[in-house]
């Protein structure tokens, strides 16, 4: 039993807590606030910062709530940001229906609802440009809520975060929410640093317990031996004792069977006893699959769950096509999750999505199949789909109405949409350039979604069993918690004019300095120079068992390596040689040839159809057998690529009907059965030659072996020991003063970017020194403080060379283009003939600034700018001039949803245009007309109503 005392002061402390601005939050609220939560809050309302950590659905944003309501009782303002639109379009709905309609906005730079509001949901872009323009908005700012502040490390738009973090007001509290990140004391230093007293609370505890299965054939099977969360595992890997947990027997033999000569050893547990959480209905333990029960249809698989009573489910695809096919095998086999109601209440609210919708848009919409599967409870979710459609989509789950939901990662960034479980079908995803296997993190992040708070007492997380699969990696994936936080910040051209017209250069180079990339570059150096100094103490004793008594043996050895470093660059030589004579063959290519490419993606015949005059990766344009627009390079190739036959390409040829791509394709194929000949193959004058490389290198290679063995060292008995210490000697010489570059490289690292920006800035007349020594942006340069993109500098050239003059607003709307959209890989680079002379014109002018520039930032060691996109200009120009959707997408690979996107961040752009008040006044009033001509149907039907 407590003292007196005890109760006393327990007494005192709740009558303190009932007097909080805590207390009153807490009243409102329908559930008992946890530790990690009431920690932070008490630390926002005592004037600090907090960032708080915790994983995906264990309630970190009633943090940022509690932040909004402070902001309110003191009659101040709250920011609360997020990385993309979907999430500040939810946090909009929910804002107001919590604060009232009145009282909350939006701003996510195509859409601006009650922006001068109490409360207002932005995207972090929106207020990092609000800062940059010191926007009268900020005033009485108390509180900004960065949600998925981990998106610093998005090597696209991390920086973004940083340069807010930094650049926000001493006065304004700072509440950063974070996915458990394994540096989170780390990043919370550096925000103490930047930012003040700032609190770091982490919780690693999942509310909802997840379980962990793999899918094998028509089994559900745990992926652990033991009655084992992904928590628990967790705690035991990284634990005083480091236990791995053990995994399931039965997956160590499947993986066994699978590879009987290889593989990792079984687990530690009890071999052959199932702990198939699901055994009745898998056949009993013991049950051995056979090959045809490793492999599950779509359709099979949430039978299986919804049998299992596990639905909803996300299953994440690592492909949109991928998602809409998967929607597609469910509605054919006749998969229904719903019942007669539901399908009631479904039709009705795809109605009311729709209603806004042109009659003759649905069909290049998708519309009916979207509407199919939503009916029997089904849809996919991804960056294709119309932005109305996907949130109708997250609507229904979160109602309870759709029960599975096929979905790309973009799903995991942040949106509110919990499942009961979680379906990944592969480990490995293509990340634009290759095929990559998902980080701890990634898995965490999509894994994460299963389990929702309050409705599950459980949650499951589903690894599609394939070939190959190592069941202890998977282990790994599901129990470690290694996410680090990464700075993925530079200074960029609009960032550093900016900071260069408020603070000046040499206090913008301090300020930068100040980065989460600095800070974490200079605690590594620290690291660095200690192993640098052990280093150097074995150098020193390397270099005495070494030591030889006839002669010099670092000198010797020396020879040995120059030896060894030649034959080696000799066997490489070949190679080189083949792929420069790859490369020639490429620039010796011209349209109409007809080539037989022996690897890769586009392997087979296909025909050039436009050359490429990139010196040292050419990609020509080709259309192959299977009517593909692709683009082939040096790497599809093992040498050079001579044409095998010839036709002729209609000079109407565009490539963007179906019809053009069949008949040339059908062209090819009979020139290549017919034998018709190649043109003469000496095209340009250029003969390739092959180097065998006899001369020079093979010289000093004999060279080097008559001194190695006229050397008094060649004949020590020693020899070979000694040898072996000069090869320890020379390993870690090497490693040593590779870490001594890299503490040079990593001192003022973001300062020595930063002057570099400045010096391309200066030379195109975008900085100017004044007579006092200050340097300060010139007319040019305020124009281009006030615009954001990729391309900023490019756009900002382009500009004032005039390239929109003289353009009409569709047209206009169409040439902006070139310096927003982002073209696939595999269409990159490929220009189109132009609707009208006046853009052909636009678009010259924008590629001589991109070539001029990037020359420019190749001399001064920046990375280059993007190359402008020609893939957009002409369906946007179309749909500015009333086209419907369907004909705007004739003939190009777009998806409605991506059309929308793009023609939002168009009209983005096109509003910074029309703002920049040192722009002629023709110029921003046809942007202006031009965003009108742009936001229209599809585009304009508004993202956030109800």
């Amino acid at each position: 039993m407590s003292s007196y005392a005890d109760r006393y002061l327990a007494a005192k402390q709740r009558a303190a807590h009932a007097r909080t601005e805590l207390a009153v939050f807490q009243q409102r609220l329908e559930f008992e606030m946890d530790e990690f939560q009431l920690t932070a809050c008490r630390a926002l309302e005592d004037g600090r910062g907090v960032l708080v950590a915790a994983p995906t659905g264990a309630g970190k944003t009633v943090v940022g709530e509690f932040a909004v309501h402070l902001a309110l009782a003191r009659g101040q303002k709250a920011f609360y940001t997020t990385p993309i639109k979907a999430l500040s379009n939810q946090k909009f709905h929910e804002f107001s229906r919590a604060f009232g309609a009145d009282r909350v906005g939006l701003l996510t730079g195509d859409t601006s609802v009650n922006s001068e509001a109490d409360v207002v949901v932005m995207t972090t872009e929106v207020l990092r440009n609000m800062l940059y323009a010191d926007s009268r908005t900020l005033a009485n700012l108390g509180f900004v809520v960065m949600d998925e502040v981990h998106y610093l490390a998005d090597r696209f738009r991390g920086a973004v975060w940083e340069e807010v973090i930094i650049h926000l007001p001493e006065r304004v509290q700072l509440v950063s929410l974070s996915a458990t990140v394994s540096n989170a004391e780390e990043f919370g230093a550096w925000l103490d640093t930047v930012r003040g007293d700032t609190d770091v609370v982490v919780s690693e505890h999942r509310p909802v317990p997840l379980w962990q299965h793999v899918q094998v054939g028509g089994r559900l099977l745990d992926l652990f031996l033991e009655e084992t969360t992904v928590e628990e595992a967790a705690e035991r890997l990284e634990g005083p004792s480091r236990d791995e947990p053990d995994v399931n027997p039965e997956l160590l033999q499947l993986a066994r069977a699978e590879h009987p000569r290889g593989g990792r050893r079984g687990g530690r547990g009890p071999g052959g006893r199932s702990r198939d959480r699901f055994a009745r209905r898998n056949g009993g333990e013991g049950y051995r699959p056979g090959p045809e029960t490793r492999r599950v249809s779509r359709p099979q698989l949430i039978r299986r769950l919804d049998a299992e009573g596990l639905l909803p489910v996300i299953t994440f695809i690592f492909s949109r096509a991928g998602c809409d096919g998967a929607v597609k095998q469910c509605v054919d086999a006749d998969i229904r999750l719903t019942t007669d109601r539901e399908q009631q209440t479904i039709r009705a609210r795809v109605a009311e999505a729709a209603a806004t919708l042109e009659a003759a848009d649905l069909n290049v919409l998708g519309f009916y199949e979207w509407r199919d599967g939503l009916l029997r409870g089904v849809a996919a979710h991804h960056a294709g789909m119309l932005p109305a459609f996907k949130e109708l989509v997250e609507q229904l789950f979160a109602d309870g109405l759709v029960k599975a939901v096929f979905a790309t990662e973009t799903l995991a960034l942040g949106i509110n949409m919990p499942a009961r479980s979680v379906v990944l079908e592969k480990l490995d995803k293509f990340n634009g350039e290759s095929r990559v296997d998902i980080t701890p993190g990634e898995y965490t992040q999509l894994t994460g979604r299963a389990g929702r708070r309050g409705i599950d007492v459980e949650g499951h997380a589903v690894v599609l069993w394939q070939p190959g699969m190592d069941p202890h990696a998977v282990a790994g994936l599901a129990s470690k918690r290694t996410y680090p936080l990464n700075s993925s910040f530079r200074p960029t051209y609009n960032m550093s004019v900016n900071l260069i017209a408020q603070f000046g250069a040499d206090r913008s180079r301090k300020i930068l300095e100040s980065s989460f990339a600095q800070f974490q570059a200079d605690r590594s150096v620290v690291g660095l120079a200690r192993r640098v100094r052990a280093q150097e103490e074995s150098l020193r004793g390397y270099e005495e068992s070494m030591t030889c008594h006839l002669g010099d043996f670092t000198e010797y050895f020396g020879l040995r390596r120059e030896l060894k470093d030649l034959e080696r660059s000799a066997e490489r030589s070949e190679s080189r040689q083949r792929r420069s004579d790859a490369v020639a063959s490429l620039h010796n290519l011209l349209p109409g040839d007809v080539v037989d490419i022996p690897r890769g993606r586009n392997a087979g015949y296909a025909v050039v159809l436009a050359t490429d005059a990139n010196r040292d990766d050419p990609r020509p344009s080709i259309l192959t057998l299977d009517h593909q627009l692709r683009r082939v390079g040096a790497q599809d190739l093992d040498g050079p690529l001579e044409p095998v036959s010839r036709i002729r390409i209609p000079k109407q040829f565009t490539g963007k009907t179906p019809k053009e791509r069949r008949d040339l394709a059908s062209s090819m194929r009979n020139a290549i059965h017919e034998h018709k000949p190649p043109r003469g193959t000496t095209g340009r004058g250029h003969t390739i030659q092959f180097d065998r490389g006899t001369s020079a290198s093979e010289r000093r290679i004999a060279e080097v072996r008559r001194a190695l063995r006229s050397h008094p060292c060649h004949g020590c008995s020693d020899r070979e020991s000694h040898a072996r210490w000069a090869e320890r000697w020379w390993t870690l010489r090497r490693e040593t003063d590779g870490l001594l570059r890299q503490i040079e490289g990593r001192t003022n690292t973001i300062a020595k970017t930063f002057d570099r920006v400045s010096q391309v800035l200066d030379s195109f007349g975008y900085l100017a020194t004044r007579p006092d020594g200050e340097v300060r942006p010139t007319e040019a340069g305020e124009q281009l403080r006030r615009i954001y993109g990729d391309r900023d500098l490019l756009l900002a050239l382009s500009l004032r060379d005039g390239f929109l003059d003289g353009l009409d607003p569709a047209a206009t709307a169409g040439v902006v283009t070139m310096l927003v959209y982002q073209a696939k890989r595999e269409d990159q680079g490929i220009q189109p003939v132009l609707p009208s002379a006046a853009m052909d014109r636009a678009a010259q002018t924008v590629v001589r600034n991109w070539s001029r520039l990037t020359d420019r930032e190749e001399e001064h060691h920046l990375k280059p700018t993007a190359e402008p996109e020609f893939g957009l200009v002409e369906p946007m120009y179309l749909w500015a001039r009333g086209a419907t959707l369907s004909t705007a997408l004739t003939g190009t690979e777009l998806a409605a949803g991506d059309f929308v996107r793009w023609s939002k961040q168009v009209i983005d752009m096109l509003d910074q245009l029309a703002k920049i008040e040192l722009l002629g006044p023709e110029v921003r009033t046809q942007c202006q007309r031009a965003i009108a001509l742009v936001r229209r149907g599809v585009v304009a039907h508004s993202t956030f109503e109800d």
